[in-house]
């Protein structure tokens, strides 16, 4: 998988995370897609409504596959930023921050080799996110009757 995509599929994942695909977070994808040259070379509505498919068949699993390919990428220190980045914008985007957000991405953060400190520098009001609190171990919550539908980004 190469980056664009990798950084895209982490937007996906946290925006799914919670069981639900809000109005808001597929309007912040269509900005960050939009205006992001990153994502220039994707089909990012195709690649979302594959990965919703995937998601709706396999549940937790796509998201834990998700975690390992996170775990065998070899990225930058600017590479884990924009991961994180990525991340908390997507969980921030319906102004609605569910634990179940701030748990996947505490998973998210567990598999980057980037210091908290270079996150805080960042994110300072974002200390609660990195908080030991989950056992990294711990499996996913997920209820295998969420089906989400197909999703249209007109752009």
């Amino acid at each position: 998988m190469d980056k664009a995509e990798l950084y895209l599929k982490t937007i996906f994942c946290c925006m799914a995370c919670d069981g639900e695909i809000a109005k808001e977070e597929i309007e912040m994808v269509k900005n960050v897609s939009s205006k992001n040259d990153i994502f220039s070379s994707l089909n990012v509505e195709s690649l979302i409504n594959q990965w919703i498919v995937a998601l709706n068949e396999n549940g937790a699993d796509f998201l834990r596959s998700f975690l390992n390919e996170l775990s065998l990428e070899d990225l930058t220190s600017k590479e884990q930023m924009l991961i994180i980045d990525f991340a908390l914008k997507t969980i921030e985007a319906d102004n609605c921050i569910e634990y179940s957000e701030v748990k996947f991405f505490k998973k998210i953060r567990d598999r980057l080799s980037i210091n908290d400190e270079d996150i805080l520098q960042c994110y300072p009001d974002k200390e609660d996110f990195l908080l030991a609190d989950v056992k990294i171990s711990d499996d996913l919550n997920w209820d295998n009757n969420i089906q989400f539908t197909q999703i249209s980004l007109n752009l």
